[in-house]
């Protein structure tokens, strides 16, 4: 049995698609990198939840007609590549999505004020 690894995007990313090319801008130094199909799959499907082999078999696949055990090794090379580069996060368990901090405005003071004559 193989393990399962989940992949992640980033939090410390900035991403746009431009025409069919998807421009990641990394945390880790600020580097622009632009993304191949087969990355740009990858990054798109990056839940957290679904397993590679799962994002392999059902876009990797049936978008470039390659056999799934050869699509696999290229897609794990190139997870791990993408997260060396801060652009991806690996584990062999699901990744939860972070919780995005919110700042609440200040509540004004509930304490009755004396009015003053």
């Amino acid at each position: 049995m193989t393990r399962k690894l989940y992949i992640a995007r980033s939090p410390r990313i900035a991403a746009r698609m431009l025409g069919q090319e998807m421009l990641v801008m990394s945390g880790q130094g600020s580097t622009l990198f632009t993304l191949n199909p087969t990355a740009t799959i990858l990054w798109q499907a990056a839940d957290g939840a679904t397993p590679l082999d799962e994002i392999v078999e059902h876009r990797i696949c049936t978008e470039f007609q390659v056999q799934p055990e050869e699509a696999l090794r290229d897609a794990e090379s190139l997870a791990e590549d993408l997260a060396r580069h801060g652009i991806l996060q690996i584990s062999e368990q699901p990744i939860p999505k972070p919780v995005a901090s919110v700042h609440s405005p200040q509540q004004p003071d509930s304490q009755p004020r004396s009015q003053q004559s």
